[in-house]
């Protein structure tokens, strides 16, 4: 009787381990395709929002008025060099429809099961270097060597996870080890993503815009007027540019499959080619957002003053902190069994705390850089399109015109754009030393904080001077200012006050 009940217990048993092992796998399998359904939104909304703006933009610019046997409105590189276009078009708008298709089809599990749309974003991301390809330049050369760059991206990452991995010994990494890599590879994914966004375009319309008419020196319509002023400053630009894009599309190539990215990301080669992106995106932003050798070297004096204010501030937390500790260092007491275990849940409350932090910190910074490195190729008030008059073509109006706003802007756009790309190299790698490594990566979190303030305060300065022509409407830009905070102010007086009033009600009716 004894041995029955034993095996029906056992049987019980069985079938619910079974029971919860189906419902494990349901549950992995429904994460897996919830990541896959948001990894192919990113990329069709990526392709779907540089293709359409490109696409209605075209690279070359567009005939002004009817002369020669052109009509205006139409591109300027149809005319003189029809098969380029074409190129480009028909790249661009296959990327464009198939984004669209992707982000209407992206609910249909049995597509994002069998990775039918992955497959076909990665075509998509094929067509936009074909299309960047095609539209930033206008030599074959330069063109090849544009798509050879993609190819030395994945040589090298290769090359470096063979290398970096020689020595290790394959571990099966914990749950909690691959949580963080998974973190890092959407921080990876997100910086990517702007990145290659705010490039193509920038490769597409470079600075100083483009030449709208043939000019008596054989420069030919539709060519950048960067490349004929100042030729060693457009290919610093165009170079730059060029590979952090192509670092960006393929980072984001690696990102998809897993058994590309665990490896890479655990051996710090997408860290590299993300630091080399940041880099040349920092020398693309010196070399078109001004005509002038001395405003690039303060441009980088500028990274040196950001590294050197940010660790200035690290050091005044670690030595404040470290004063601290020592007033109240006293023996730690023993704890029981029940005190572990609470310990334990707050520091992985404290831990997902400081992600939601770094992930707010490089939004922030990724969004402010994008903005800001657009704005700095793109000057308000354009540039002039001919020389002329004491006037160079490709230089900002406003530099001829408002000289003192434009330095404004100018400089608050680029320590903008400078310290939003030290915050996003500070959060990328595990660059905390292990010793003490919570206190400095709390201390790191409150400097990048600090500097990302500074960096949306000289973002609104960059924004009064450049969106007006008169200091009495950016004096009412900073008003501005005072007026929302003020609102943020009463509201939460006035809802301070409602809670407490209803707090006092209902002791009142006890």
């Amino acid at each position: 009787m004894v041995s029955t009940l034993q095996r029906n217990r056992l049987k019980k048993f069985s079938r619910l381990m079974i029971m919860s092992g189906k419902d494990t796998i349901q549950c992995s399998g429904k994460e897996v395709l919830d990541k896959a359904r948001s990894l192919v939104l990113l990329l069709a909304t990526l392709a779907a929002a540089i293709t359409y703006t490109a696409g209605l933009k075209p690279p070359g610019g567009l005939w002004q008025d009817n002369t020669e046997g052109n009509m205006a409105g139409d591109p300027i590189l149809l005319t003189t060099n029809a098969s380029r276009y074409k190129a480009f078009f028909y790249c661009n708008s296959v990327a464009f429809v198939a984004s669209l298709v992707a982000i209407v089809l992206v609910q249909m599990e049995i597509l994002v099961k069998h990775h039918v749309l992955e497959a076909a974003m990665i075509l998509d991301l094929f067509g936009l270097i074909g299309a960047y390809a095609a539209g930033s330049c206008r030599d074959a050369n330069n063109s090849i060597y544009v798509m050879a760059l993609a190819g030395l991206v994945l040589v090298y990452v290769v090359i470096h996870v063979i290398f970096f991995t020689l020595d290790h010994e394959d571990k099966h990494h914990g749950d909690q080890a691959n949580q963080l890599l998974e973190k890092r590879r959407k921080r990876l994914l997100l910086f990517a993503i702007l990145a290659a966004t705010i490039t193509y375009q920038a490769g597409l319309t470079p600075p100083g815009g483009f030449l709208l008419q043939d000019d008596k020196l054989g420069h030919q319509a539709g060519d950048p007027v960067l490349l004929y002023n100042f030729p060693r400053r457009y290919k610093a630009f165009f170079y730059c540019n060029s590979v952090s894009f192509m670092l960006s599309i393929s980072l984001i190539l690696l990102l998809v499959n897993p058994n590309l990215y665990r490896p890479a990301i655990r051996s710090n080669a997408l860290s590299v080619c993300t630091a080399v992106g940041l880099f040349c995106l920092m020398v693309a932003y010196a070399a078109g957002s001004t005509q002038h050798l001395k405003t690039s070297i303060y441009i980088f004096v500028l990274v040196g003053a950001v590294l050197f204010v940010a660790a200035g501030l690290l050091l005044v937390f670690a030595l404040r902190e470290q004063n601290n500790s020592d007033n109240s260092a006293v023996a730690a007491p023993s704890i029981s069994h029940e005190q572990e275990e609470e310990e334990e849940e707050r520091n992985k409350e404290e831990e997902r705390k400081k992600h939601a932090r770094r992930k707010y910190l490089m939004l922030l910074g990724i969004l402010v850089a994008s903005v800001a490195y657009q704005a700095g190729l793109e000057p308000p008030g354009g540039a002039w399109q001919s020389s002329g008059n004491g006037y160079e073509a490709g230089d900002p109006v406003m530099h001829d015109i408002r000289r003192p706003r434009y330095l404004v802007f100018f400089y608050s756009n680029s320590f903008s754009f400078v310290a939003s790309i030290v915050v996003i190299m500070m959060l990328l790698p595990h660059w905390l030393p292990n010793e003490k490594k919570e206190e400095w990566e709390k201390w790191s979190l409150r400097v990048m904080n600090w500097t990302i303030l500074l960096d949306l305060v000289t973002l609104l300065v960059a924004y009064a001077a450049g969106s007006s022509r008169g200091w009495k409407t950016s004096v009412y830009v900073g008003t501005l200012i005072l007026a929302v905070l003020g609102y943020f102010a009463i509201h939460m007086t006035l809802s301070i006050w409602s809670d407490r009033c209803h707090r006092h009600r209902l002791r009142r009716e006890r």
